[in-house]
């Protein structure tokens, strides 16, 4: 009887462990549905540090386009 305890142990704590991560999403599940969301939205190739320059450079080339179609 002695091994059946082992696994009776384990069943045990697996269960409190499921039913905690139970807990958890249920007790958090509005915020965890926006960062899932979040993440399902977001391009791991973008960076946002880079967009700033891209836009600005992005601006000048059409103001200078602009620029060189009024002269003609």
């Amino acid at each position: 009887m002695k091994k059946s305890t082992a696994a009776k142990q384990a069943m045990v704590v697996f269960g409190a462990l499921s039913l905690g991560w139970l807990a958890i999403e249920l007790a958090f599940k509005p915020i965890l549905d926006k960062a899932r969301a979040a993440m399902d939205k977001s391009d791991p190739a973008r960076d946002p540090d880079e967009d700033h320059a891209v836009v600005d450079e992005a601006a000048r080339k059409s103001s200078a386009d602009s620029e060189i179609t009024t002269e003609d």
